[in-house]
């Protein structure tokens, strides 16, 4: 009855992996892009992380579809292996027999003799893990010894980890360098953002038997806004609130519907009621933030100015005065300086306080119960999110969530507000250091997020087939980052194709030469002039 109501002949949104649901947004198929290169014909380690519910599986298996037939394939789903565990788990896969009590030598000799096998034959084979954050340091050592067989031109065996983001961590560990090192292309696939979302909502249900739109456009916003683009977490919102339509005999869903289902499935307690007092205490400390910050700055140019709480019934999160002080960190000398600094690094474990730091630097606040990235949704910013290093982080120039480790290899979180030479002011919690770059350098972590207000207009991707107005748009979009004069063009010329590569390469895009989606957000982030930046003199 529920599906005959909708007319579907399937559940639309259900969480198990059917392939006929296949759906690859443009960043999916940049990850599998990043993926197949770094397949090729060298081999080597291939990394691709995410957040849960991201779809690193569904890329993952689009993957493997595309392999050649003369490939063998090993799965490891369940990485919580010792070195002798792994190996036996790859010959099992590879139908390697082995004796009852092999020892690591027997199983590498063993593996070792089939992938030489497998070589002299024309085969290729690869091992795909899983779940690969939970690998132990000591087995990812001893899968990279494995992946020392090779020829002058190629490793006999190549391996996909795909992970949650500390896997990313766990390979900045100074006894894995090696293995770093043999990465041929590493992806971190971002949740889905608010256009992706409405089509691969739409394509569910098209597969599943419905072409009429079912959810109106501000159901779908709404449900950007509590799944966080999240695919996984987007189909359990769906789902129920389908069910609450079908209740009411309702079509289509609306906005309501997705919230109260989106409270259900994330556990909270929907409150109509609209609180001001929060909503006073947030504005209370942005502005008591700003007048502090403000004292604080050696030319008295204040970087924040004070919060104007936007009027909506969502409540403000409580959030105790963030009492900044400027202390002399290693930029400065001083072994008081540093151990303060130290501790603040070692307590800096909440990245919802780095992001609060960042909300107020755009004279926004969080919201209880919500993501930081959620909460800018709705005040009208979007978060970014990108891997690179420092100088990465310079040359776009925003105010920027770090990730950090400290000495010990911990996670930590803090918020990169502004720059001066080669000193940066870094906020740690409740309070402010100036850094050396150096020193910054070593505790970066490679992945940062910003916060920015994309440009209403919705461009669509730039080839050698655009119109001329494009092709013209693209070229003084690319000299304004160069710091150049733009040409005159009369169409996708030499030039400005190796530009438009170089900029890709740059910024860890695939250099095909068609400035996409993801191409095009990394310009508008250089063409927007809207919010705080870390200084008014790009620094490249």
């Amino acid at each position: 009855m529920y599906k005959a109501f909708f007319g579907l002949n399937d559940n639309p949104f259900s969480i198990a992996p059917n392939p006929h649901y296949l759906f690859l947004s443009d960043r999916h198929r940049e990850a599998l892009a990043h993926l197949t290169y770094g397949l090729g014909d060298t081999g080597g380690f291939v990394l691709l992380t995410g957040e849960v519910g991201t779809g690193k599986t569904t890329v993952s298996r689009c993957l493997l579809q595309q392999l050649p037939d003369n490939t063998d394939t090993a799965f490891i789903l369940n990485p919580s292996l010792t070195e002798l565990e792994l190996l036996a788990t790859l010959c099992d896969e590879l139908h390697i027999p082995y004796g009852d009590t092999p020892t690591l030598k027997q199983l590498t000799d063993l593996l070792s003799k089939y992938l030489l096998n497998n070589h002299e034959h024309g085969r290729n084979t690869l091992l795909l893990i899983d779940e690969a954050q939970h690998l132990r340091p000591e087995v990812l050592e001893q899968l990279r010894l494995l992946t020392n067989l090779e020829t002058d031109t190629k490793k006999l065996l190549q391996v996909i980890l795909i992970g949650q983001p500390e896997l990313q961590q766990l390979l900045k560990r100074q006894e894995l360098r090696q293995l770093a090192q043999r990465i041929t292309a590493r992806y971190h696939l971002l949740p889905l953002n608010e256009r992706e979302l409405g089509l691969y909502v739409q394509h569910r249900l098209q597969v599943a038997g419905r072409h009429e739109p079912l959810f109106t456009a501000k159901a779908i916003r709404a449900l950007h806004s509590a799944s966080g683009g999240i695919p996984r977490l987007s189909n359990l919102i769906c789902e129920r609130a389908l069910m609450a339509a079908y209740a009411q005999s309702k079509v289509p869903v609306d906005h309501k519907m997705v919230q109260r289902a989106a409270a259900e499935v994330l556990g909270e307690e929907p409150d109509s009621r609209r609180n001001w007092w929060p909503l006073a205490a947030g504005a209370g400390f942005v502005l008591a933030f700003g007048l502090v910050f403000w004292l604080l700055q050696p030319d008295g140019k204040p970087l924040v100015a004070a919060e104007k709480v936007p009027a909506s019934g969502i409540e403000a999160a409580k959030i105790e005065p963030a009492v900044t002080s400027a202390v002399a960190g290693p930029a400065a000398g001083g072994s008081l300086g540093r151990r303060q600094l130290d501790k603040a690094l070692a307590d800096s474990r909440k990245i919802d306080t780095a992001f609060a730091t960042l909300l107020g630097l755009w004279k926004r606040t969080p919201y209880q119960q919500m993501s930081a990235c959620q909460a800018a949704s709705l005040q009208g910013l979007a978060c970014y999110q990108q891997q690179g290093n420092t100088a990465s982080i310079l040359r776009l120039n925003y105010p920027a969530v770090v990730y950090l480790t400290d000495d010990a290899g911990q996670e930590s979180y803090g918020t990169l507000i502004s720059h001066k030479g080669d000193e940066l002011l870094l906020q740690l919690g409740e309070q402010q250091f100036w850094v050396s770059r150096a020193w910054f350098d070593r505790h970066f972590a490679g992945v940062f997020e910003i916060l920015w207000q994309p440009a209403q207009e919705d461009r669509s991707p730039i080839g050698s087939h655009s119109s001329e107005d494009q092709l013209q748009w693209l070229e003084n979009s690319l000299a304004m980052v160069d710091k150049v004069p733009p040409r005159l063009i009369r169409g996708y010329d030499r030039e400005l194709e190796q530009r438009l590569k170089t900029f890709q390469r740059q910024h860890g895009l695939t250099p095909d030469g068609i400035a996409g989606r993801q191409t095009l957000t990394q310009l508008g982030l250089y063409l927007n002039q809207s919010g705080p930046r870390l200084t008014r003199e790009v620094t490249f």
